[in-house]
């Protein structure tokens, strides 16, 4: 059984969480106490991932650090050739730009989180500008998908990894003081990522409204 290293209040691990929630992929759970324990810096752990960042996905022979990474991996394993890493080079292409994004994303809106729930010494300022200037983009960019026709953040039918890796610090962001109310077609897609088969939810995440 594959074994996630975890912290339940981490966007990166939810994004993990998430996707082996949808795909049904069965792993066990080893919590990590980022905060305030700061267990991630321990030895123990260290000897798990040098870099001391979470999540972490081990399946023996098998070790990956990176949330992003770790996601290209279960769907190519758990659902090779379906919509959530496109075979067409141009979509494939599209979904990296997003992951790319997503990094963005972390930097910015999940700094901003860090900085003010967690006490972390970061530009609060900065990242939350930072954060909206990313926010901006993605509402200009979802409306006109809208205006095409499509839901998602990539030219497919159904969600992608793109999805995946960008909906958590965008959900999260307002416990960094981020708010979303000016980006109604970026909460229109937050709406749709909620609704996928399979969603689970996180502290800070809750369910779609019934009817909505």
């Amino acid at each position: 059984m594959p074994t996630l290293y975890d912290f339940d209040l981490s966007a990166d691990c939810y994004k993990v969480r998430l996707l082996a929630a949808i795909l049904g992929i069965p792993y066990d759970r080893h919590n990590v106490d980022f905060f305030p324990g700061m267990k991630h810096l321990s030895p123990a752990f260290l000897a798990v991932n040098p870099l001391g960042t979470l999540p972490v996905w081990d399946e023996g022979d098998l070790r990956l650090c990176s949330a992003h990474a770790i996601l290209v991996y279960l769907a190519e394993r758990h659902a090779p050739g379906g919509p959530w890493l496109p075979r067409d080079p141009a979509l494939a292409g599209e979904v990296q730009h997003w992951l790319g994004f997503a990094e963005g994303l972390a930097t910015s809106a999940g700094a901003a989180r860090l900085a003010a729930g967690m006490e972390f010494d970061l530009d609060l300022a900065a990242a939350q500008a930072r954060a909206h200037q990313l926010f901006e983009r993605m509402d200009e960019h979802l409306w006109f998908r809208e205006r095409e026709g499509g839901n998602w953040l990539c030219r497919t039918l159904q969600p992608t990894l793109a999805e995946i890796a960008c909906f958590p610090d965008v959900m999260l962001s307002e416990e960094g003081g981020i708010a979303r109310e000016d980006y109604p077609a970026l909460r229109r897609w937050s709406d749709r990522v909620k609704r996928i088969p399979g969603f689970e939810v996180m502290p800070g995440i809750f369910p779609a409204k019934i009817g909505a």
